[in-house]
């Protein structure tokens, strides 16, 4: 059932791009290799505007099992 919603929530937030930026985030991470030195200024800066389009964050929050009430800080 986890991987269902993961996988859902993997959809719902790839469809927050357009084809354009799909084929885009797809070339640079091609062409990076995992490497962020391995691109140009502009590239790292077009990469960072498709990955806030995804918002990570938000969809770290929904596949958190407590939907974000895990404590923060020290106990």
């Amino acid at each position: 059932m986890l991987v269902l919603e993961a996988a859902v929530i993997a959809r719902d937030h790839w469809s927050r791009l357009d084809a354009r930026d799909r084929r885009e985030l797809s070339r640079i991470v091609r062409k990076s290799h995992g490497r962020p030195d391995h691109l140009t200024k502009g590239e790292r800066s077009e990469l960072l505007r498709i990955v806030r389009l995804l918002d990570p964050i938000t969809a770290g929050r929904r596949l958190l099992p407590f939907h974000g009430l895990v404590r923060r800080g020290r106990r």
